[in-house]
């Protein structure tokens, strides 16, 4: 055979060329199914059909990448279309304000009973030590919140829980509790009264005189007691509330305290209390974050053995007369849940019970430092009450020892009690309310005549929301330490709302209260006590 020739050669090298090509060309989608396809239909022992399951793996990625979503898509769409639109219609009842009917009962000759030999108590608040300018005074920081005072008042039927700061003090619950409890038209003619007063006499910056931070607490207080808010809903003391509220916050320090307090600083646990209750009235953020500091203050400033002293300092002094307003602000801020660590407040409240039975009398009575039976009796039996130990003995003893008071206005109308009659009637009358029964009645009897004969009044003397002119009321006592007027009208006027300001602790009395309130609401309480109004949200 001869040597190729060169045309030979050429062509297979070509033809080399093309096989080579052909090992390196990429196949086509549409080629590659074809012929895996063609492969399936082959022999399974052969390379053909080998081949062909090789290339259902390689071909099942992609294919997934592009079906899966493109189904998933077409099924939202389905149930998108498929979908209907519901919604829950919830219907509110507004209850109006029921008239107070006037139950008032004949008066009655009030009889004195012998003079007590009791110890007089050394309370002193230092209620004269001038008063720092606020203007001067750096406003506490405060975080950027987006609410003013009165915004959050805004959102319509609020969550109402069952006994919470606030519920017993809607206008047609108000009139039945008071007809319950022995209240009448009277007695809140003379709470109007007092409210316009204060209206009045509140300063330009909010605040009122002469201690200003303890007599705004006390002044919101009262406002607070009587339902009032400061809400736009609210014409006649929203803004009258809302200024006193602003003024407080504007005077907290950083560290939770307020500038221009007394020298013993009872403005302390009194503007606490104050805003704990309006945090719990109004859920607003600001009140809420100067509230958590000042209590804060409070919980950090209790002694060891329970109780407080002076300026919450921390020692080993207790002064059941600075602990009744520490109390009472405790557990304003475990009704309006406003304390950020829940469990140090319970912890607080529980020791705190301590530090009054420190001061407690083996036969009933609470001191000032130390046991006895004089004027304070009411501070340590009220404060008992509140903190959940309404059954122990130094609470019954002492309520039993009250039971010989008289009530009265003047401090020379009630002999033996102490210098500062008003000042410990105020607890006393609240602890005889919570106690109930023939206690709570026959002092009540003798006790609103009193308070309301006692008002001072102008005629005519303020207009109204309306433009009408009304009356204003205001009270001076003979109490030997007191801020007065202010002090002495804030602590008679929260005597006289005691019917419906709180619900009773005992328990018979809280169900009766809570019955009261249940029938007057209808269908806002059910049976898991919470009701939510979504309309806002």
């Amino acid at each position: 055979m001869g040597e190729p020739t060169f045309e030979e050669i050429l062509g297979r090298e070509d033809k080399g060329l093309e096989e080579i090509e052909e090992l390196f060309r990429e196949e086509g989608f549409f080629e590659r199914v074809s012929k895996m396809i063609k492969g399936f239909g082959a022999a399974r022992e052969s390379k053909v059909y080998k081949t062909a399951r090789i290339e259902l793996q390689r071909l099942s990625a992609p294919v997934c990448a592009v079906v899966i979503p493109v189904v998933a898509v077409v099924l939202l769409v389905l149930l998108a279309t498929d979908t209907s639109s519901r919604e829950t219609v919830i219907t509110v009842e507004y209850l109006q304000p029921e008239e107070i009917r006037d139950l008032e009962k004949p008066d009655e000759p009030l009889e004195k009973p012998p003079p007590e030999e009791m110890p007089d108590m050394d309370f002193v608040t230092d209620v004269n030590t001038p008063v720092v300018n606020p203007i001067e005074v750096p406003a506490a920081p405060m975080t950027a919140q987006p609410a003013t005072v009165d915004s959050v008042l805004q959102i319509k039927s609020p969550v109402i829980l069952r006994g919470m700061v606030g519920v017993t003090r809607n206008a047609g619950i108000r009139g039945q509790l008071l007809r319950v409890y022995g209240g009448n038209q009277k007695t809140e003619d003379a709470v109007m009264r007092a409210l316009r007063w204060l209206k009045k006499n509140q300063l330009p910056d909010g605040s009122w005189a002469n201690t200003k931070p303890a007599m705004t607490g006390l002044a919101i207080l009262t406002f607070l007691a009587h339902g009032e808010i400061p809400s736009a809903n609210n014409p006649e003391f929203g803004e009258t509330v809302r200024r006193g509220l602003e003024f407080l916050i504007s005077i907290q320090q950083p560290s939770g305290r307020f500038a221009g307090s007394d020298g013993h600083e009872y403005s302390m646990p009194i503007a606490t209390y104050a805003l704990c209750e309006a945090y719990g009235m109004t859920m607003n953020p600001n009140v809420k974050e100067a509230a958590d500091r000042a209590v804060n203050v409070l919980i950090t400033g209790q002694n060891a053995s329970g109780g407080w002293d002076y300026n919450m300092k921390g020692s080993e002094r207790d002064d059941t007369s600075v602990m009744g307003w520490c109390a009472q602000a405790l557990k304003a801020a475990k009704l309006s849940n406003v304390y950020w660590d829940g469990p140090t407040l319970d912890q607080a409240m529980k020791k705190a019970v301590r530090g009054f039975q420190k001061n407690a009398h083996p036969e009933g009575g609470f001191g000032y430092t130390g046991p006895a039976r004089g004027g304070l009796t009411g501070v340590g039996a009220l404060c008992m009450q509140l903190l959940g130990a309404a059954n122990l003995s130094e609470t019954r003893k002492s309520l039993e020892l009250m039971d010989s008071w008289t009530a009265a206005f003047l401090t020379e109308d009630a002999p033996g009690i102490g210098g500062c009659v008003q000042y410990y009637y105020y607890y006393a009358t609240q602890s005889k309310f919570h106690s109930g029964g023939k206690r709570w009645e026959s002092w009540n009897e003798k006790m609103w005549p009193i308070y309301v004969s006692a008002q001072k009044i102008e005629k005519q003397a303020i207009a109204d929301h309306e433009g009408d002119l009304q009356d204003i009321g205001w009270w001076e006592n003979t109490d030997a330490h007191t801020d007065r007027p202010v002090m002495d009208t804030c602590l008679t006027a929260l005597q006289l709302m005691v019917y419906y300001r709180n619900l009773p602790t005992t328990q018979e009395a809280a169900v009766k209260a809570e019955a009261i309130i249940a029938d007057s609401l209808g269908d806002a309480i059910q049976s898991d006590d919470i009701t939510v109004d979504l309309g806002n949200l």
